[in-house]
């Protein structure tokens, strides 16, 4: 599938609930949140066939996220499932790393045919980590990513969004942590998803001054633009060492959306043309209203012919939708 812009799209991310054991402040703030009623989510059988037919289309990768994907009952199984589709070469779970070394919980997802994880981890300082997600959860995460480390995964990647005045301190910590354990460092700039309140000149650090900061201490770091994974990170090698890490600028890198190749399907069967941009269209009311598959096939080009051609997140963005409901 190609838009008008000639986006490739292959990679589809579908968040199977929204909701999670975490309130992290730039996904979803709120104790009080309100979760979607079950019969407003998709079943899994739904999701399975919106998937099959996305990849008659040429999605080939697909990664599933949340909310916390492992809070759904049943997700193992379906990432099973979803592993068998003919033709999928990667199957990715984004998740927050706290339920992995539950039972054997992270070896099962490798069995089930899992990729690669992405873990999120802004600070490796537990009272910061309290602060910035509301729980008291960082022994969880640490050891969910040794789990995953004991279950063989391939690829274990490691997410930090980048905020000015809370875990700019971090960085370094973090740079030597995924060293120690053979992991992919990211470095995210903060986006404004969920409130507007989210993102200030006060709280935003960019990616190229957090690069900055890290060359103080590491050297000139060297560009990697050979070395690519499913998202749009930039990499770098650190000099002397076998570490890549990435950043990720959706706000200031102006190239971003260049090589965009994703959509994203909602647990509440919408469809998300781009993450920075209020358009979704609904696909669960033709599925349960019995659109064939070449009518579902035909939706699905329609929102691909739709896709801008770059995010809105410069323009004074007013969010209307949670992260956690959007799905990461």
């Amino acid at each position: 599938m190609r838009d008008r812009f000639g986006h490739h799209v292959s990679y589809l991310r579908v968040s199977v609930t929204d909701r999670c054991n975490e309130r992290c402040r730039y996904c979803m703030p709120d104790e009080l949140q309100e979760w979607m009623p079950r019969v407003d989510v998709l079943t899994f059988t739904e999701m399975l066939r919106l998937v099959r037919v996305a990849m008659r289309l040429g999605i080939d990768k697909v990664r599933v996220t949340g909310g916390e994907p492992l809070t759904r009952a049943g997700v193992v199984e379906f990432l099973s499932e979803l592993a068998q589709i003919d033709g999928l070469r990667h199957l990715g779970l984004s998740t927050n790393g706290t339920l992995l070394s539950r039972g054997k919980l992270a070896r099962q997802l490798r069995d089930a045919g899992v990729s690669s994880l992405n873990i999120s981890l802004d600070t490796l300082d537990r009272g910061m980590y309290q602060k910035i997600t509301g729980r008291d959860f960082l022994p969880r995460v640490l050891d969910g990513i040794e789990a995953a480390r004991e279950a063989g995964f391939p690829q274990v990647k490691l997410n930090a969004v980048l905020m000015r005045g809370i875990n700019e301190g971090e960085l370094l910590r973090l740079v030597d942590f995924a060293a120690e354990k053979n992991a992919l460092l990211r470095f995210i700039e903060l986006m404004p998803v969920s409130t507007a309140e989210v993102l200030s000149e006060a709280n935003f650090l960019p990616v190229n001054e957090a690069r900055r900061h890290i060359e103080r201490e590491y050297g000139a770091l060297i560009p990697r633009p050979d070395f690519r994974t499913n998202g749009p990170a930039t990499y770098y090698q650190i000099a002397g060492r076998n570490q890549r890490i990435g950043f990720i600028g959706a706000l200031t890198n102006l190239h971003f959306c260049e090589t965009c190749n994703k959509l994203r399907l909602t647990c509440d069967g919408k469809l998300r043309p781009c993450l920075g941009s209020h358009l979704e269209y609904d696909i669960m009311g033709p599925l349960r209203d019995g659109a064939s598959d070449d009518e579902l096939r035909q939706f699905f080009l329609e929102v691909v012919a739709r896709k801008p051609e770059r995010h809105d997140f410069r323009d004074n963005y007013q969010p209307h939708r949670r992260m956690i409901a959007i799905g990461g």
